[in-house]
């Protein structure tokens, strides 16, 4: 899996653009395998930016492709630079809003499909979030809320 992160979004700078989806007092977040020192990473839907792409496009089709969700986009939250193994990101963290759609796992069309890294979707409360060891997910990100 390290080989297919770094093949494909290792050795540059990318711009992420992530969404904080609250629904009922939970926040969605996807966990990513291959990342991080547990070897997976929970983090809010979102990813690279595409050149001449807005943001809110950006994160609309993240969003859609990641969690078959449509959303709104909402205000700017926060920034997180993400550098590990080869892996360098400056993310940007912004509030979203379900318009239509029913939460499903999605695909990530950037990589193969024995090479996804989505495995999964799940609501968490900022309880539950903050019991999970520091290197399951962006801490950082969390200490907002």
């Amino acid at each position: 899996m390290e080989n297919t992160l770094e093949k494909n979004f290792g050795g540059r700078i990318r711009v992420r653009i992530c969404g904080i989806l609250i629904e009922n007092e939970q926040i969605l977040l996807c966990k990513h395998k291959g990342l991080g020192e547990a070897g997976f990473l929970w983090n809010p839907p979102g990813g690279g930016a595409h050149f001449g792409e807005t943001y809110t496009n950006t994160l609309k089709r993240e969003f859609l492709e990641e969690t078959n969700l449509k959303i709104e986009v909402g205000k700017f939250l926060i920034f997180n630079e993400f550098i590990r193994k080869g892996i360098h990101a400056l993310e940007l963290f912004f509030e979203v809003k379900r318009i239509e759609g029913i939460l499903k796992l999605g695909t990530d069309p950037e990589l193969s499909m024995e090479e996804q890294m989505l495995v999964d979707l799940k609501f968490w409360s900022i309880e539950e979030i903050r019991q999970l060891p520091d290197h399951q997910f962006h801490k950082r990100i969390f200490d907002y809320f």
